[in-house]
């Protein structure tokens, strides 16, 4: 047996005993690391490289689109070039938003608030809110690269960059965790939720 199998098994073994303990915080927090762990092992490898060259495909869309820069999907690459410089931009591990997916899934799945159904739906728009506002922060990357040279990267990337992703991050997590935490929550026989 490998070590990924025997993890899979004790993971799967703990969060059957906490479900039967109803201890529900360390069966969410157990489960979310859990399938996040999990994720990296099996899907990770996967989901990167097509991720990767779905973003750059998007977002070089948008880049054709103002004839700012120019899409090399199959490489995952963005070459942006203006009147004074040209810069290549590989869309890797770090910016296919891979991570963020992985994250959110995990913590959604064993979020106590929402039914199988909503979860699934709920799972669908996260990932595609997840995705654009990904492209979007590369958009806005290559924009100030494009009008400001090649110089402005760093801003470009560090500041700019991850100001909109984790904006759209903030108000997703806000939206789907603790909207509707608050919405749903029983005190004694009093419920916020619309009957």
């Amino acid at each position: 047996m490998t070590a990924k199998v025997i993890y899979f098994i004790v993971w799967l073994f703990v969060l059957e005993v906490l479900h039967r303990a109803q201890l529900k915080f360390w069966r969410f927090l157990w489960g979310s690391v859990g399938l996040f762990i999990s994720f990296m092992i099996w899907a990770e490898p996967i989901m990167t490289v097509h991720l990767s060259r779905f973003v750059s495909l998007v977002a070089g869309f948008l880049g054709e689109l103002t004839r700012m820069y120019v899409p090399y999907f199959e490489y995952g690459v963005l070459f942006i070039e203006n009147k004074d410089s040209a810069i290549s931009l590989y869309i890797d591990y770090e910016c296919s938003g891979v991570i963020e997916i992985m994250v959110f899934l995990s913590m959604l799945w064993f979020f106590p608030v929402y039914e199988v159904l909503e979860k699934i739906i709920v799972s669908i728009i996260g990932v595609l809110w997840i995705f654009m506002a990904n492209v979007l922060r590369i958009h806005a990357i290559c924009t100030l690269i494009y009008w400001a040279g090649s110089d402005s990267y760093y801003i470009a990337h560090t500041i700019l960059g991850r100001l909109i992703f984790y904006g759209f991050s903030i108000a997703l997590y806000y939206y789907v965790f603790t909207r509707a935490h608050i919405i749903r929550q029983r005190i004694g026989g009093l419920r916020y939720e619309n009957p």
